[in-house]
């Protein structure tokens, strides 16, 4: 069937018509375990009533009114994110590209004001997904998303991770900031050591770097933490920030440090639709959630039983999956088959997965999963790969 909509996804060509809790639902009714959560965005489950009822109630007031005046609901998430956080100042955009892209021109900004004008490089590291602009895509450095957009954006230094000496050699003059994800998503589920993460914190402030932290996919509780870097005991100069955060509405947000924002002043930077009152209705809703008692503390409960259920499948199905990687409810199954054998699998058997770097099959779960819906979705797993050995 022929679409108008431009032909940039491999679509599975299935329709849901709607979504409670962890669930989705097609049009006739089949349900759905939904391990992607729109790629870890709905971290309060589908159809919150919660988040539906603070969005109406805000749509029936106001909708937009642009950044040309004062948001009460923008001005009131800043100060809780503030407040929660290692951060003084927030902006807020509409996607994690966006949030990246800000960080990235806040740093820059921020040697320029001192007079730096020199330093305007970014240390990186392979295996990095930061968003699909040009920006962040010549800061991933990733060959198949630059392939066919012309030169690279210049400003970044691309290395491997977890090797400091090489971190130490690539600083130089030029060098403004480090950015790194605490986990990266997109390159197959890759914690990174918080060994490393604290010595590239000692490093950017002994060589007045700033360090850049994509929180994207792994904050806003999906770790167990409210923010991943909180795991490390660390803070950062700067952060982004988005998917979870809106709970499934376009949101994102860079969090600064008073020092990291001074460059940001009137007419540097702008979004026409970032911190809306709608938006800002349900980014407060999701945090009225996640700052809930016990929210928290359930997710690491219920993410430790999933982990452990896993081990065991992993343990009696080696040659389908060889490891389990990740932390809380950000779950990376490293297979030894290839990853979209397993996720057509588990399609068939009503599990919906997303795929990542390295052979890896991501399981997002809406961060509201129950341990009975757990102990449902392992043994599901297990029958799956007890399939997939039996085809062998």
């Amino acid at each position: 069937m022929s679409s108008s909509v431009a032909n940039t996804y491999n679509r599975n060509p299935i329709t849901f018509e709607s979504g409670e809790g962890i669930f989705l639902f097609t049009e006739s009714g089949e349900r759905y375990y939904d391990l992607a959560s729109g790629i870890a965005v709905n971290a309060v489950g589908h159809s919150n009533k919660y988040l539906i009822d603070k969005l109406t109630e805000q749509a029936k007031k106001l909708w937009h009114v642009s950044n040309l005046y004062r948001i009460p609901e923008q001005e009131l998430l800043a100060e809780r994110l503030t407040n929660l956080t290692f951060a003084d100042k927030v902006f807020f955009c509409n996607s994690g590209a966006e949030a990246v892209e800000v960080s990235i021109k806040a740093a820059r900004k921020y040697h320029f004001s001192l007079g730096n004008k020199n330093k305007t490089r970014i240390i990186t590291f392979e295996g990095a997904f930061h968003g699909r602009t040009l920006g962040t895509i010549s800061a991933a450095n990733n060959p198949n998303h630059l392939e066919g957009f012309g030169i690279p954006l210049e400003g970044f230094d691309n290395i491997p991770i977890h090797n400091i000496k090489l971190v130490n050699e690539t600083i130089n003059e030029t060098t403004a900031a480090i950015l790194i994800e605490p986990i990266q998503g997109e390159g197959g589920i890759r914690t990174i050591d918080t060994g490393f993460l604290k010595e590239l914190r000692k490093i950017t402030e002994k060589n007045n770097l700033l360090l850049i932290l994509d929180e994207v996919q792994c904050g806003m509780g999906r770790t167990g933490k409210l923010f991943a870097h909180e795991w490390a005991d660390i803070k950062p100069d700067i952060m982004a920030a988005a998917k979870g955060i809106g709970g499934g509405f376009p949101m994102g947000a860079c969090l600064m440090t008073e020092k990291a924002s001074n460059g940001l002043i009137p007419g540097t930077h702008g979004s026409t639709f970032g911190g809306n009152p709608l938006g800002m209705a349900v980014g407060n809703a999701v945090l009225d959630i996640i700052q809930e008692n016990n929210f928290l503390e359930k997710v690491n409960t219920n993410s430790t039983l999933f982990h452990k259920n896993l081990k065991i499948i992993c343990k009696n199905y080696p040659e389908v999956i060889s490891n389990i990687r990740g932390k809380g409810l950000m779950i990376g199954l490293e297979c030894n088959i290839k990853n979209t054998i397993l996720s057509d699998e588990l399609f068939k058997n009503k599990i919906l997965s997303v795929g990542a770097g390295e052979n890896v099959l991501r399981l997002l779960p809406p961060l509201t999963i129950s341990e009975k819906e757990i102990l449902e979705i392992t043994n599901i797993i297990s029958k799956c790969c007890e399939n997939i050995k039996n085809k062998k």
